[in-house]
């Protein structure tokens, strides 16, 4: 039987506040256990939650970006379940009415557009950790990250492959550390996915039972869930079993998903409104003034470079991949003094491979916009080649420096002189008479000969347009 794969990801973002959604307590990643759980975080009787107002303009924000619509009026619930590191007994969420509702998250695959329907995203606390190695025979319960704000993005079961679900995670992780509400860091937990995933036979309209893995973080274990946990439930439906709805946990040490607990459903939970809190009403004048703060979004970047300045798809898309590599491209191309085409080969490919070489991000590039201008300035206009640039390059990331004093105090300048470069092609040609005669034989091959000589007698400065005009003409006779 042909199975088709259904897929929808709900994916926890921990908001960029600094302090958290109902207290004033830190953010901040890596303090001592326990050192950052107020009063609020732990619930000690008679305390009161109060709403961060940063947390809801981080969710209208989002909203504005993918398209959605933000209600006018949300209310916050108590989502009842016991767990450790609950201290609550519940968590405080949204339901019924969450901020945003509806939008979509477009992205590119395989040279195909997709889109991923959004069905809503809420505002809601994270809860506390548990520590399972931290102390021998034990359980610890941290309760730092209890009430950390998060926004709940979940997506309509509209992917159709594991390959489908990475590429809608990061265009997702692309957009919540562009406009600033996430920073994106999977290894300390800001961004992680949960992973609903069922199969059903080929053209079927019905769902299969599905099931949810739980607390992906990284792009790499998403996939590898996924992958694990089709072929799973396939085999199981294939030798006559049926899907048990469940929650499940992905070990990347054995590459296998196993049972956590049963899943539940919304009516487990039993939801109701927060009698704490007050309902949220967002006015027109806010969601106006979030939206003059909001940067242009990487698509519509994407599509600009590409019809004003000649980029690949592919060069755009890197260079829209993130947010700080894209204000760098943009400096670049402040200045009337280079062509943004070649300044973009020159981001994605010198730069881009140093950065990766010395594990650097961009804002960390030792070699400022104006520098990498100025360097592919002085290609453009001959004074030095592409090949001596790398060298300049080279002098800038390590030592720094103005370009045009680099080229002058090494001596790099290209030589453009006609009667310089005649007077070595003569010398090489008297040299070697066989190779003059192969090419005149017919060997075109034989001028690479040359110019590799031409080339190292002269350090590699010579014009190389110009020594190939002046190597045909004297070669040809």
């Amino acid at each position: 039987m042909q199975w088709e794969v259904v897929i929808g990801l709900e994916t926890h973002t921990q908001l960029a506040t600094r302090s958290k959604i109902f207290s004033g307590s830190s953010t901040a990643f890596g303090a001592e256990p326990n050192t950052q759980a107020s009063a609020i975080d732990i619930a000690l009787p008679g305390v009161l939650p109060v709403l961060n107002k940063q947390a809801v303009e981080c969710a209208i924000r989002f909203g504005l970006a993918v398209g959605a619509d933000i209600n006018r009026y949300s209310i916050f619930a108590r989502k009842n379940y016991f767990y450790p590191d609950l201290p609550k007994g519940y968590q405080i969420s949204q339901y019924e009415e969450p901020v945003v509702k509806g939008g979509a998250i477009h992205f590119s695959l395989n040279e195909q557009d997709y889109q991923v329907r959004l069905t809503r995203a809420h505002l809601e606390e994270d809860a506390g950790k548990s520590l399972h190695e931290e102390i021998p025979g034990a359980t610890g319960i941290d309760l730092n990250r209890a009430g950390t704000p998060l926004l709940e993005i979940v997506s309509e079961p509209d992917m159709r492959s594991a390959e489908e679900a990475v590429a809608y995670a990061k265009a997702l992780h692309q957009i919540v550390t562009w406009i600033g509400i996430c920073d994106g860091n999977m290894q300390e937990g800001s961004f992680r996915c949960d992973a609903n995933v069922s199969v059903r036979p080929v053209g079927s309209k019905t769902f299969g039972t599905r099931c949810e893995i739980k607390n992906l973080n990284s792009f790499r274990f998403l996939e590898r869930a996924i992958l694990f946990e089709v072929e799973r439930q396939i085999e199981i439906l294939e030798n006559g079993g049926s899907i048990v709805q469940e929650t499940r946990l992905y070990d990347p040490d054995r590459d296998e998903t196993r049972s956590m607990r049963s899943k539940e459903d919304a009516m487990d939970y039993r939801y109701f409104p927060d009698p704490d809190l007050l309902p949220v009403v967002i006015d027109e004048q806010w969601i106006n003034e979030v939206k003059e703060k909001m940067p242009p979004l990487p698509l519509v970047l994407k599509e600009r470079f590409i019809t004003e300045y000649g980029l690949t798809e592919y060069d755009a898309n890197l260079i829209t991949s993130e947010r700080a590599l894209t204000d760098y491209f943009i400096a670049l191309t402040q200045s009337a003094k280079a062509s943004a085409k070649l300044c973009a080969n020159w981001l994605t490919g010198e730069v881009m491979a140093a950065l990766n070489r010395t594990q650097l991000n961009i804002k960390e590039c030792p070699i400022q916009p104006q520098q990498l201008v100025d360097l592919v300035a002085r290609i453009e206009d001959q004074t030095i080649s592409g090949k001596i640039a790398k060298t300049v390059f080279e002098v800038l990331w390590q030592e720094g420096g103005d370009v045009d004093s680099v080229i002058e105090a090494r001596g790099l300048k290209q030589v453009s002189d006609s009667s310089a470069i005649e007077k070595i092609v003569d010398e090489l040609m008297a040299s070697n008479p066989d190779q003059v005669a192969e090419f005149r034989a017919g060997k075109d091959k034989v001028l690479g000969f040359f110019v590799g000589k031409a080339m190292k007698v002269s350090g590699g400065k010579l014009n190389p347009t110009q020594l190939n005009d002046v190597l045909r003409k004297k070669l040809a006779g």
